[in-house]
């Protein structure tokens, strides 16, 4: 924990992870030339996949609309770079499965311009051509969820939003993409936040970010300083601080209750990369169709921050960095904690995609087994006051209904359970496969 922190706002529980963002906090972000080949896969979000509007031999345009959003759930797609469509095939995804997705050969000869969008003026709209506009953008959650934006921001009638919260907190150990957009692209988030807050129409917005963040909070408070609509806050550096229900707490002391979003406390949360996205969409016409991430770790050679066009292949952003050490022993997309080991290196950079991590052997070994000792570790450890013990032994023994008893769902797979536990169980592991057996068993009724 930093020095200083205690006197800090959070939430109860949580675990103190060492940081590891020493060697990318003061790395400026540089850009990622372009490659040759490009995977796009038409699910890119939480929600329905995308539905593809090109088709093999086709010439896109860097920015051109490529796949249209395949409902309310769900997100379009446009070129990261301007070239030709080579396929339209299945292809490895982070998350592990064969997806659908659009290949594209770049230009060689392009000077790689972006084609903008017509620039729109977000008070001239109206609520729902507003949700419309920000979902032709293509903008989803850049804190890792990858929650399309635009749902987020379509209320029912009768429904208001007070509070706009900003999660600057980047969490995760080693991941500084967050930290360096709030530095470099100051304005922009601060110019997506007033774009939000002025129609959902609030009383206030707040950036929360965490105190080893002090020179991004001072950044973001130059510009708003005579602004008393939008506050600064920082916060106590802990792990989860970043996710919704523990920033709602960490601001306001007051709890999200089990099964209800911060919607039903008349707030909105979003991510600081997700306001620059905004802005960069109304004010320059500019989908999302690039964004800022960490390469760290051990078994990085040049640790950097890169700006990176979605679809870019994995092996090719490490390769630009000097590529993996010999000691590596796993790869990682996203943070340690909620990441996702990934097992091969040719799978693309999703709009979602935070950071890729090169661990080796000491970070990434799995410790030996051992009963539990009923220390009660994981409980002190779970941000949502859940019994993560007793939610894994009845998920090792395939009690799925009374883990839903227990509230299994509303566990958020942190992991700072399982970092918690001196006996090397795999709660999070545990509970996760229970959740989506859960899952499964309420489909099928």
């Amino acid at each position: 924990m930093s020095a200083g922190a205690a006197t800090h706002s959070s939430f109860r529980n949580g675990v103190h992870p060492a940081e590891h963002k020493e060697e990318t906090a003061a790395l400026q972000s540089r850009r990622m030339p372009f490659v040759e080949r490009y995977t796009l896969p038409l699910s890119q979000h939480i929600g329905a996949p995308a539905k593809a509007l090109v088709s093999k031999g086709e010439t896109v345009r860097r920015g051109q609309l490529i796949a249209e959003a395949g409902g309310f759930v769900s997100s379009p797609l446009h070129a990261p770079v301007e070239g030709v469509v080579t396929s339209l095939e299945a292809s490895p995804h982070p998350a592990g499965r064969v997806q659908p997705a659009i290949v594209i050969e770049a230009d060689p000869f392009s000077q790689q311009r972006i084609e903008a969008h017509p620039i729109v003026d977000p008070a001239r709209l109206e609520a729902g051509a507003w949700v419309k506009h920000v979902q032709a953008g293509g903008l989803v959650g850049m804190g890792g969820a990858a929650f399309p934006t635009h749902v987020k921001y379509a209320l029912k009638e009768g429904q208001r939003v007070r509070y706009l919260v900003i999660n600057g907190c980047e969490c995760e150990p080693y991941l500084t993409c967050d930290h360096r957009t709030m530095l470099e692209e100051s304005h922009a988030v601060i110019r997506g936040v007033r774009i939000a807050a002025a129609h959902l129409g609030v009383e206030k917005s707040i950036i929360g970010v965490e105190a080893n963040k002090a020179d991004a909070a001072a950044a973001l408070q130059e510009i708003v300083a005579d602004d008393p609509g939008i506050e600064v806050k920082t916060l106590q550096v802990k792990y989860p601080q970043g996710a919704e229900k523990m920033l709602i707490k960490a601001i306001f002391g007051v709890d999200v209750p089990p099964g209800k979003l911060p919607l039903d406390l008349d707030m909105v949360v979003n991510n600081v990369g997700t306001m620059a996205a905004l802005a960069n969409w109304f004010d320059r016409g500019i989908p999302l169709i690039e964004r800022t991430m960490t390469l760290a770790g051990p078994g990085v050679r040049r640790p950097a921050n890169l700006v990176v066009p979605v679809g870019t292949p994995v092996s090719q952003v490490l390769a630009h960095v000097g590529g993996l050490t010999e000691e590596t022993r796993c790869v990682v997309m996203g943070g340690p904690m909620m990441g996702m080991p990934i097992s091969s290196l040719d799978v693309p950079v999703l709009k979602g995609t935070s950071g890729i991590l090169a661990l080796t052997e000491r970070e990434s070994w799995l410790p030996t087994e051992h009963p539990c000792v009923r220390c009660g570790r994981c409980l002190e450890a779970c941000p949502y006051f859940l019994n993560p013990s007793r939610l894994a032994r009845l998920g090792r023994n395939q009690r799925w209904e009374e883990m839903s008893q227990l509230y299994a769902m509303d566990c958020m797979e942190c992991g700072a359970c399982s970092y918690a536990c001196p006996s090397g169980i795999p709660i999070v592991q545990l509970i996760r496969v229970g959740k989506q057996e859960i899952r499964a068993l309420g489909s099928k009724s």
